[in-house]
Parts: C-alpha cells; sequence; structure tokens
C-alpha cells in the first residue's frame, strides 16, 4: 500500500478509521504543533470519508479561538500550549462538527520556543467523545528534533484516539 506516512503510523491510522467505522463514529482532529499530520495521515488511507469528519489545523491562537471556540482567558492563563488548551481544542472540535470523537494537539515542535516551563518536546494531547468527559495525557519528548517530535506526537494521537473510539 502506498502511503506518505511511515508503516507503524499507517497501521495506527488503518486501526482507526476500521474501530471508528465499526462503531458508527464520525472523527475530528484539532492540531497545532501536528499542523494537520494526524487529518492528513487518516485521510491517506482510501475510504477515510466515512469516518473523517473535520480536521481543523490551529496554528495560532486567534485560530484556536476563532475555529475552536478556545477561551482567550484559557490561552492567556495557561497558554497555548497547555492541559486546559488542549481540552477545549477537543471540546470545540466535537462542538464544531459532526465528529463524535476528537483529539487535539499542542505543543513545542522546536528547535526554538522553547521555554524552562515549556521545552522543546513538551505536547498535550486531549481527546473528547460527545457527551463523554475529556481525557488529557501530555508527553516531555525531548529536543529530539521538529520532525520526530511530531511523528511521535501523531503515533500519540492515534493511539489515544484509538483507545477512545474502542473504550
Amino acid at each position: 500500500m502506498d502511503t506518505l506516512f511511515p508503516g507503524p503510523i499507517s497501521k495506527l491510522a488503518q486501526l482507526v478509521l476500521a474501530d471508528a467505522q465499526a462503531a458508527g463514529l464520525k472523527v475530528a482532529t484539532a492540531e497545532s504543533c501536528t499542523g494537520g499530520l494526524v487529518a492528513a495521515c487518516l485521510t491517506d488511507i482510501a475510504g477515510s470519508s466515512a469516518v473523517v469528519d473535520a480536521g481543523f489545523v490551529t496554528y495560532s491562537n486567534e485560530a484556536k479561538r476563532a475555529m475552536l471556540g478556545v477561551q482567550g482567558d484559557l490561552i492567556a492563563d495557561f497558554g497555548a500550549v497547555s492541559e486546559p488548551v488542549a481540552r477545549a481544542m477537543a471540546e470545540g472540535a466535537i462542538a464544531r462538527s459532526n465528529a463524535d470523537v476528537s483529539v487535539a494537539i499542542t505543543g513545542v515542535a522546536g528547535p526554538g520556543g522553547g521555554t524552562p516551563m515549556k521545552p522543546v518536546g513538551l505536547v498535550h494531547f486531549a481527546t473528547a467523545k460527545r457527551g463523554g468527559r475529556i481525557m488529557h495525557d501530555s508527553h516531555r519528548f525531548g529536543d529530539i528534533g521538529r520532525h520526530e517530535v511530531r511523528l511521535k506526537s501523531m503515533d500519540v494521537a492515534l493511539t489515544m484516539l484509538l483507545g477512545r473510539i474502542s473504550g
């Protein structure tokens, strides 16, 4: 099978799509540091239109507010790379789409932009399910390079999404 993405990530995306389709669920993504890579990975697979409803690339704070309804005070108080913002992004993706399940990613991919409190490689993830609670996780991948942070983030996001669909 031809794919733009590494085999293990592509296989994970296939599982997400298969499980979501079997459960009759639609999926949305809300991405910042991954710039739409999770949505691209899902839609790289033929038949994904049966499952993927929407993909929001909200790289700027203004886009997070305008497209996902993230409150400006959350960004001001906690920063764009934070648990509250990741949760709000996941919730906004559900509220502003026809999806049943969403995943959100916001982080510092590098090589610059890190601070002592929010170093390069810190990524926050959240999943939401319509009518359910929002789940959060964060990873400190370290300063392993922009490409690697984004690949590892895709893996975590797809794994969380799969777990949310299946569980």
